[in-house]
């Protein structure tokens, strides 16, 4: 007997227009129906990067996933075979892969994005999605012109209250006296680097030179992988863009944020070392309509005390306002990324909203690197006025790796 193969999304779908006229007998697991899922609604997935958070990413893809290729630097001893890589552009390559989960460090996730998209395959990425500005700009471009489904993996707007959404969203609100203050959380202390490490064999089982990919190759250190890679500039952003995304995703909806970004901002912290990510006490972000959102870490030096908390809601509005706003179409539900891929339809935290909201940890951290006052265009995307901080909106990549 032979061994039955996997029927796939896209063989499904061509096969069943030439099917039409013919008679057969359809088995049950084609027409789908209770305990039985159709080829159209099943995808091949990859998952690359497989630490920690690995097997909780690709579990975000949703239940009709079959896990055909695991991609991972550690695996120099197992790849390249029929289901293991080292090489994520090996895993581009197979036509059976549908979507694939991205869970490496954030200095990869731009670009395996980008490649994946190109190759026809939808995208959930780990947070934050990028490590530069100017990355995150790229992934949104690429969404669009491939018209793949992506999505970060932090869900956090799905929470958010819609009526505050639907206020700042209206336009009737036309200054904003909101202060929108974080205190703690940002996992600072932990996610802070070594400025002393000293190179260390690297393992066998690692290709070094793939984990540093478009960062600069530093010697081996273990303190630079693993979950301390947060630690270090060259991979991430401390703790300020590994919690960051997963607590403003949720603010950058509710304020209606999702096209624009901070025009003012200003950190308190001590001087940055040039590789390690460490110590900061606060970052005030001023919007251009007057929302201030602060990051207070809790950690460092004096608490953030110059503003209180002050939240917006319906009373913010005059009364003509207000029965403007309930007349208003209520916002459309957000659709999470296993919907999206069936549906076609846009993921709730896709590219685009996704680089505005991590955009706000980048341009918290470019004040803290500088260690003073940055002005930022939102639409141009650049820094005014100070071409040191501007060059780190848009790092250069070590060869032959680029956007």
């Amino acid at each position: 007997m032979q061994k039955s193969k996997r029927v796939t999304r896209r063989q499904f779908l061509k096969g069943s227009i030439g099917a039409v006229a013919a008679f057969t007998i359809v088995p049950r697991h084609v027409l789908g129906g209770p305990g039985q899922t159709p080829p159209s609604e099943t995808f091949g997935g990859a998952l690359i990067g497989c630490g920690g958070q690995g097997n909780g990413t690709f579990n975000g893809l949703g239940p009709n996933v079959e896990k055909l290729a695991i991609c991972d630097v550690k695996f120099l001893k197992h790849a390249d075979n029929k289901k293991v890589y080292t090489d994520f552009r090996r895993v581009m390559e197979r036509k059976d892969i549908d979507v694939v989960a991205i869970a490496t460090p954030p200095h990869w996730h731009a670009l395996i994005s980008i490649a994946a998209m190109e190759a026809g395959k939808d995208v959930l990425c780990e947070k934050p999605m990028t490590r530069f500005i100017a990355e995150g700009r790229a992934v949104a471009e690429a969404e669009k012109r491939y018209n793949r489904i992506f999505q970060v993996g932090t869900y956090g707007r799905f929470g958010a209250n819609r009526e505050r959404h639907k206020i700042m969203a209206s336009g009737l609100l036309k200054e904003c006296k909101a202060v929108y203050i974080k205190h703690g959380g940002l996992k600072v202390r932990e996610w802070s680097g070594l400025v002393n490490a000293q190179p260390q064999p690297i393992p066998r089982s690692l290709d070094w030179d793939m984990y540093c990919g478009p960062s600069p190759l530093r010697p081996y250190h273990p303190h630079r992988t693993g979950g301390t890679h947060r630690g270090y500039w060259d991979y991430e952003g401390g703790g300020m863009t590994d919690m960051g995304q997963h607590f403003f995703d949720r603010f950058q909806y509710e304020y209606a944020k999702d096209d624009t970004s901070p025009v003012e901002i200003e950190a308190y912290a001590p001087p940055a070392h040039p590789e390690a990510c460490g110590m900061w006490g606060w970052v005030e972000l001023k919007y251009a309509d007057g929302l201030t959102l602060v990051f207070d870490s809790e950690e460092w030096g004096e608490r953030y005390n110059r503003k209180e908390d002050r939240s917006v809601s319906i009373s913010d509005l005059d009364e003509q306002s207000q029965r403007k706003l309930r007349e208003m179409p209520e916002p459309e539900p957000l659709v999470r990324f296993p919907e999206a891929i069936r549906t076609r339809k846009q993921a709730g935290g896709h590219a685009a909203v996704s680089h505005r909201c991590v955009s706000l940890m980048h341009l918290a951290n470019i004040a803290i690197r500088t260690g003073r006052k940055i002005h930022y265009d939102p639409v141009r995307e650049q820094i005014i006025g100070d071409e040191e901080a501007n060059r780190l909106v848009n790092q250069p990549m070590r060869a032959p790796w680029h956007l």
